[in-house]
């Protein structure tokens, strides 16, 4: 799994049938300290998140079997959780971050 923090929508009217009814968003992956690492990424949304949001978002195979389907679908990324908080230890110093504000 990977952090990331949504930065934006993606509407398609044409895609692929197993597509159907998934909200498409634009992620940022981000570092434990909120840093943006990487390249931004296009992820299927399974649960509700939205611009702003900061997400944990899955990878590779296990991604393509998130519908009750026989057939996998053809996705990279899926959004599966909306980050509340994170506490990370810095050297000595405790950091905490509520991700509700």
């Amino acid at each position: 799994m990977r952090m990331g923090k949504v930065i934006g929508n993606v509407w398609a009217t044409r895609k692929e049938d197993g597509l159907a009814g998934l909200k498409l968003l634009i992620v940022q992956p981000i570092d434990a300290y909120g840093s943006n690492i990487q390249t931004h990424l296009v992820a299927a949304d399974r649960i509700g998140a939205g611009i702003g949001d900061e997400v944990l978002i899955t990878s590779g195979g296990a991604s393509r079997f998130i519908l009750p389907k026989e057939n996998p679908i053809p996705i990279d990324a899926v959004i599966i959780g909306i980050i509340d908080s994170t506490e990370v230890k810095r050297g000595e110093i405790h950091e905490s971050s509520d991700r509700n504000d």
